[in-house]
C-alpha cells in the first residue's frame, strides 16, 4: 500500500522521471475535463465545450511529451504519478470532480492550470537538455493560456447572456437537488413533530421521558423522510438529481426540525426547558418561513399561512391533547 513515507521530493527526480509525471498528468488532466464536459454537456453547453477542448489540448501536450520522451529515453514510460511526489497538488478523483457544480468546476479547472504552469516552470529550470527545456517552457505557456481562455469564455458568457443562463440553470439546479428536499425535510422535522413532543411533556412534565420521545420521533421520520423521497423520483425524468443526495438532505433535515425543540428538554426544570423549546420552535418557523420566501419565491404572507399558522395549530393540539 501506498505511504506518504514513500514519497519522493521532486529534487530528487530524473529528467526522465519528470517527463513520465508530466505525461500521466496530462493523461489525467484531459480525463477530469472530460469528466466536466460530460456533466455539463445537457444543461451548459458552452461551459462543456471549453472542457472539451481544453481536454483536447492536454491530449496534446500528452502526445509531445511521449515524442520528446521516446527521443530521449525509449519507449518505455515510468509509471509515476502526482500521489508519488511530496508537495505535488492532487487532482480530485474523475468520479467526485464530476459532481462539483459549475462554478467549483471553474474554480478547479483554474487551480489545475496554476499548478501545471507553476509544474512546466520549475521542469524547464532544471532539464539539462536544450529540447527538453523549450518545451517544458512552450507547456507551461500553453497552460497559462488555458487559464486565460476559461477568463475569456466566462467573459463572452456574460456579454451574450449565456454565463446568465447557465447561472439561472445552476441555481435551479440547486434548489430542486438541494433547497426543495431540505425544505421538506425541515416543515415535516418541525412541524410533524411538535404534537408528539409537546403532548409527551405536558401529559408527563417529565423532561427526560419527552426528549426520548422526541429524538425516537425525529430520527424515526428522518429515516421515513428519507427513504420516501428516495424512491419517490429517481431524478431521471424531473432532473431534480441524485435521489440518494435528495433522500439524505431530506433525511438528515428531518432529524434537525425534530431535534431542535426536543433537544432543550435536557434541562431539568421542566418549565425552563418548555420556554427554550417555545423559543426554538418559533425559530424554526421563522427560518422555514424565510427559505420558502428566498428560495421558493413564495410571498412572505402565503408563507407565514403555511408555516406559521400551521405551526401555531399543531403545537397547541399537541399542549391540549397533553393536558386532556
Amino acid at each position: 500500500m501506498f505511504s506518504f513515507a514513500s514519497r519522493r521530493r521532486f529534487s530528487d527526480l530524473s529528467e526522465q522521471q519528470v517527463l513520465a509525471l508530466a505525461i500521466s498528468s496530462e493523461e489525467d488532466d484531459a480525463r477530469i475535463y472530460r469528466g466536466f464536459a460530460q456533466s455539463l454537456r445537457q444543461d451548459f453547453p458552452e461551459s462543456a465545450t471549453m472542457f472539451e477542448e481544453m481536454a483536447a489540448e492536454e491530449d496534446e501536450h500528452r502526445r509531445v511529451l511521449l515524442d520528446q520522451h521516446a527521443e530521449r529515453f525509449g519507449e518505455v514510460v515510468p509509471l509515476i504519478r502526482r500521489e508519488h511526489v511530496s508537495g505535488f497538488y492532487a487532482r480530485k478523483p474523475t468520479w467526485l470532480a464530476e459532481n462539483l457544480g459549475l462554478a467549483q468546476m471553474r474554480a478547479e479547472a483554474e487551480a489545475m492550470e496554476t499548478v501545471a504552469q507553476a509544474f512546466y516552470e520549475r521542469a524547464a529550470r532544471t532539464s539539462t537538455d536544450a529540447g527538453t527545456r523549450k518545451l517544458l517552457g512552450d507547456l507551461a505557456a500553453a497552460e497559462a493560456e488555458h487559464k486565460e481562455m476559461s477568463n475569456s469564455l466566462a467573459e463572452e458568457q456574460k456579454t451574450g447572456g449565456a454565463l446568465e443562463s447557465e447561472q439561472a440553470a445552476a441555481h435551479r439546479q440547486f434548489v430542486l437537488t438541494y433547497v426543495q428536499p431540505g425544505l421538506a425535510g425541515l416543515i415535516d422535522g418541525s412541524i410533524s413533530t411538535l404534537a408528539p413532543i409537546f403532548a409527551t411533556a405536558f401529559a408527563t412534565q417529565n423532561t427526560w421521558t419527552t426528549f426520548l420521545v422526541g429524538v425516537a420521533a425525529s430520527v424515526g421520520a428522518g429515516i421515513s423522510m428519507g427513504f420516501t423521497e428516495v424512491a419517490s423520483d429517481d431524478g431521471v425524468i424531473s432532473g431534480r438529481g441524485s435521489p440518494i443526495t435528495r433522500g439524505i438532505v431530506t433525511g438528515v433535515m428531518t432529524t434537525i426540525g425534530g431535534l431542535g425543540h426536543a433537544l432543550p428538554y435536557l434541562i431539568p426544570d421542566f418549565w425552563t426547558a418548555t420556554y427554550v423549546a417555545f423559543v426554538i420552535v418559533a425559530l424554526e418557523l421563522f427560518v422555514i418561513t424565510w427559505i420558502q420566501h428566498k428560495y421558493m419565491e413564495t410571498p412572505w404572507v402565503k408563507a407565514m399561512l403555511q408555516i406559521i399558522l400551521g405551526g401555531v395549530l399543531v403545537l397547541a393540539a399537541g399542549i391540549l391533547i397533553g393536558q386532556g
